[in-house]
């Protein structure tokens, strides 16, 4: 953090950009892994994967019988048990767990399906590789007037994109190729930090996008500013890049597209950041599904009571209660925190000290909007000041003296307006089908 000497400039908050790539600790194949399948467990439901079932790397896994998505088994072996899974504020998952052989197999069915990059690839087969990328924006139904590749990191500490980047210019510049003969002509922007200046060059005239280099202070990297940088786009309050027809796309999923077409093979290794107790960074490259400990105990991380596994970076990461906790497809860091250094939340009233206003970047009058979040006047949150523009950056809450929370107000306070709008619609849905059903009942009993 860097302030001014009269303390008039608000802080800034640089990230971090190394000069040199650095190599990453390969953590081996896991005995056991775990998988997160995004629709909630239930018993009653038709489960297509049973205990003791054979799985290959890479291998498709239909998981519902009425759902027409898949998942990707990150490992060969069998099956262990299904179970459901809970993550923040109460989402709910189903977790597959798997027993892994100490030989591995790679399935085929991708390596023959990939003789050529076509969208029905890429949605059929690499919807769940590294970076999760968002193959929804590409398609018949909807086409993106644009398609952005972000080589920042959304926190700080965080290197893995730029990382990602430095190593595998090559396979972005492929990627960008990929995308760009599948995206119906639309442009191509790829953003980079300017640490990155001599790689963008080359990716932008390899591959015919456009290459801009993105300021090193934080929060450039979040989507909504690389966007505002790179397109002069402001994305609205409550909306995301993609309702305003933009795909954005991380390095690492850009990347692993090419990687998917070169190997023939669905990749199922996942680079991330991990930032120790000194705050020092490791690069990491682990199967998805590797639990945490095997990761810690790797790479030297011996945790204690009440130190906190933190999914993320030091500003918008959230806490993890388990080492167990499996690496994922969209796992960019994981921080070990002391617990000498955690941060003790309070009770304490606001002071207005005017902290979070002046260093917010959606210039949120946020000592206002915090207390009515903090009293669940969420609609009055949204309605007068400005709620859904919140860009979740976790600036207001470092810099906050009285040490409130302000970034799980808000993001609770998101939360549960988005609950109480669905249940709204739903219950305005529900009235007009009661109605339409009494209405033609009258009529037939009139006839």
């Amino acid at each position: 953090m860097k302030r001014s000497f009269f303390g008039l400039a608000k802080p800034r908050f640089a990230y971090d950009s190394p000069d040199s790539v650095l190599t990453p600790e390969r953590i081996p194949t896991p005995k056991k892994a775990t998988i997160y399948y995004n629709r909630p467990y239930r018993r009653t439901d038709a489960l297509l994967i049973k205990p003791g079932d054979a799985v290959k790397t890479g291998q498709k896994l239909s998981v519902y019988a009425d759902d027409p998505g898949y998942a990707i088994s990150p490992v060969t072996g069998a099956v262990a048990y299904v179970s459901a899974y809970q993550g923040d504020f109460g989402a709910a998952c189903t977790a597959i767990h798997f027993d892994v052989a100490e030989t591995e197999e790679i399935d085929d069915a991708f390596a023959r399906a990939a003789g050529e990059a076509t969208l029905e690839t890429l949605k059929d087969y690499l919807a769940h590789i590294p970076g999760n990328p968002p193959l929804e924006a590409l398609g018949e139904d909807f086409h993106p007037r644009a398609i952005v590749i972000n080589a920042m990191d959304p926190d700080l500490l965080v290197l893995t994109n730029q990382q990602v980047a430095r190593r595998n210019a090559a396979l972005l510049t492929k990627g960008v190729s990929i995308l760009k003969s599948i995206a119906h002509g639309a442009p191509v922007v790829v953003a980079m930090p300017k640490s990155l200046s001599r790689a963008a060059g080359g990716i932008g005239g390899a591959s015919g996008a456009e290459a801009r280099l993105i300021d090193d202070a934080y929060p450039a990297g979040l989507p909504v500013f690389v966007l505002k940088e790179v397109l002069g786009e402001v994305v609205p309050a409550g909306k995301t890049p993609l309702d305003i027809g933009v795909a954005v796309f991380t390095a690492e999923a850009v990347a692993g597209i090419a990687k998917a077409f070169e190997t023939k093979q669905i990749p199922v290794t996942k680079t991330l950041t991990l930032i120790k107790k000194d705050l020092s960074q490791t690069m990491v490259e682990a199967r998805i599904g590797t639990p945490l400990k095997d990761i810690f105990a790797i790479c030297g991380v011996t945790l204690e009571d009440r130190d906190r596994i933190i999914i993320g970076g030091p500003m918008t990461g959230a806490t993890i209660y388990s080492d167990e906790y499996p690496v994922g497809p969209d796992t960019d860091a994981v921080m070990a925190q002391d617990s000498g250094d955690v941060s003790l939340v309070s009770d304490q009233p606001c002071t207005n000290c005017g902290e979070c206003v002046r260093i917010c970047p959606a210039n949120i009058a946020v000592n206002m909007l915090v207390r009515f979040c903090e009293a669940r006047q969420y609609e009055t949150a949204a309605d007068e000041y400005d709620l859904r523009s919140c860009v979740e950056c976790g600036l207001c809450t470092f810099v906050c003296p009285s040490r409130i929370p302000i970034f799980q107000y808000l993001r609770l306070a998101k939360y549960e307006l988005n609950r109480l709008e669905e249940e709204m619609d739903k219950t305005a849905v529900e009235a007009e089908t009661s109605a339409e059903e009494t209405e033609e009942t009258a009529e037939g009993t009139d006839a």
